[in-house]
């Protein structure tokens, strides 16, 4: 008996072993990657279309109604009661298809051959942790990915653990996030950006019509095991799998085509 409990702390302490040793490698391994894109690059970025106007009799431009702090600084959140807060909502009518459309054009100008073409561009149901929500996937590699995300209708549920950082910066509605370990959750608003750090893990809830431009850094082929958890073993929407290892294999191909071949003049 006593030989067989011995066993068993010995394989646990050898699993243990193992992940320490396996966390220092991949942290190791990231800090010898060079990567593309940087995360105040993508939240400067998508803060400036943040609250782009369809050009009608409204106009176009950001949204004066708030103060979004000096460019390039992450702005802090709002602390509320959850999604009742009486804390004042953005103004209505963003138009987040032409800051969608607007940031696409900019990421191809800066960085040429890291962005996947017009043809190859797809929103994508993504369903996990118990929310769903819609992305499109413009850039992915082993290491970071720049995806357009949100809901049209709304959506809660865990935001899921990572090997990897991601951040959020808002483009229109409101994002209510509720951190581990805290009573009180915080509100987000177009502008602002929310940085998940890996590891961490936090209850999450989207309003309606809320868009949002999201970038990754880490070990992102261990992102899609939440991702594609509720799709495989819930909804069973075998269809949009496809659709999402797809779009993550169209990025890594061009990824290796331009490593190898160098990017389109």
């Amino acid at each position: 008996m006593q030989w067989a409990a011995g066993r068993l702390w010995a394989r646990a302490a050898l699993l243990l072993a193992v992940a320490a040793v396996l966390t220092q490698v991949v942290w190791l391994w990231l800090g010898t990657q060079s990567f593309v894109f940087q995360r105040e690059e993508i939240a400067q970025l998508a803060r400036q279309y943040a609250g782009e106007r369809a050009e009608s009799g409204e106009g176009s431009g950001r949204s004066g109604s708030r103060d979004q702090g000096s460019e390039g600084t992450i702005t802090g959140p709002r602390t509320g009661a959850g999604p009742d807060s009486t804390a004042p909502l953005p103004p209505p009518g963003l138009d987040h298809e032409l800051a969608f459309s607007r940031l696409i054009v900019e990421l191809r100008r800066l960085h040429p051959g890291h962005v996947l073409p017009d043809e190859e561009l797809q929103w994508v149901f993504v369903n996990a942790g118990g929310w769903m929500g819609a992305m499109c996937l413009l850039h992915a590699s082993l290491s970071e990915y720049v995806l357009l995300f949100g809901t049209a209708l709304g959506s809660r549920g865990h935001s899921g653990r990572y090997w990897a950082e991601i951040s959020d910066t808002i483009i229109s509605g409101t994002f209510h996030q509720w951190r581990e370990g805290t009573t009180k959750s915080e509100v987000f608003y177009p502008g602002e950006t929310v940085v998940h750090g890996p590891g961490e893990a936090t209850a999450v809830e989207w309003g309606p019509n809320t868009w949002m431009v999201e970038y990754g850094r880490g070990v992102i082929p261990s992102t899609l095991a939440f991702a594609l958890a509720d799709t495989v073993f819930s909804t069973q929407d075998f269809l949009t799998l496809f659709y999402t290892l797809r779009s993550y294999a169209r990025g890594l191909r061009l990824e290796l085509t331009t490593y190898l071949f160098g990017q389109d003049p």
